[in-house]
């Protein structure tokens, strides 16, 4: 081999390594076996309050104030304990927080592990608390209930109602029993016609029953039935009599029958009402 073509093999060989170094260099770095960060486990929208009972399959963040070595998260199981270091299984269900402290302590200092601890708990998963929101909401679902909850603030986690909803909400408790509210009384009313709920209660958003109103009114149609509603306001929701209309001739068709109304009878669901002319 002459010394030039050994000069310019001896050249592309440089060449290659200094190119696969520079690639080796630029390639990200990844240990074998390397996994992604396990996501963090499910946090409340806000804490409980001091009053949250904890139950089955709830998960709390056991603490020692000012320590590191004693602690941990813990789901509540199905026997209703928590298994912590040291103090193993501890019962947790139908416990508050502020109760829950106060068994860890005892059994930390009661096993001698430490002398004064402060047990600070704190939940960070809702499974036991629940009420079920259905039918004509916007959000419907599963509300964990952190803390007490009025119904006004329920309906108001799910969005409110829609159009389309009667003007009333059904609550029907674990032990099968039904109760009414309107929902105008919600806001309206005393503190009996906005109750808290319970863990278990279903709340259900009926879709509103409906009238059909034509003849001389603005505005004929299908429309939602209110509670209470009298022929006279639904006169109104049909937008009033046109100029030649009669708030005197008023019928409905109910249940195959014509009924004669007057302006203070209730509009039933399923009427027709039909407004007649007046005599010139």
């Amino acid at each position: 081999m002459s010394p030039k073509t050994f000069l310019v093999s001896l050249a592309a060989v440089a060449s290659l390594l200094i190119g696969g170094s520079q690639a080796a260099a630029q390639a990200p770095s990844q240990q074998p076996g390397a996994q992604a960060a396990a996501p963090s486990a499910i946090a409340p929208a806000e804490p409980a309050s001091s009053s949250y009972v904890l139950g089955r399959d709830d998960v709390v963040e056991v603490g020692l104030l000012g320590r590191s070595d004693f602690g941990g998260r813990a789901r509540v199981q199905a026997d209703g304990t928590i298994q912590l270091p040291f103090i193993g299984k501890i019962p947790a269900a139908d416990k508050t927080t502020a109760e829950l402290s106060e068994t860890v302590r005892t059994a930390l200092r009661t096993g001698g592990f430490f002398s004064d601890p402060v047990v600070v708990v704190e939940v960070v998963g809702y499974a036991s608390r629940y009420v079920t929101v259905l039918g004509a909401v916007n959000s419907p679902g599963l509300i964990p209930l952190n803390r007490p909850f009025r119904l006004s603030e329920i309906l108001a986690r799910v969005g409110g109602v829609r159009d389309t909803a009667a003007d009333h909400l059904i609550v029907r408790s674990e032990d099968g029993r039904e109760r009414k509210f309107v929902i105008r009384e919600l806001a309206t009313g005393d503190a009996e016609q906005d109750p808290y709920v319970s863990a278990g209660d279903k709340i259900y958003a009926p879709a509103a029953e409906t009238f059909y109103i034509y003849g001389q009114v603005n505005s004929p149609g299908v429309y939602p039935i209110q509670s209470g509603m009298t022929v006279r306001m639904a006169l109104v929701r049909g937008a009033g009599l046109t100029p030649s209309g009669s708030d005197k001739k008023v019928e409905a068709t109910r249940n195959g029958k014509k009924v004669k109304l007057s302006l203070s009878d209730l509009v039933e669901p399923g009427d027709v009402l039909f407004v007649g002319e007046r005599l010139f």
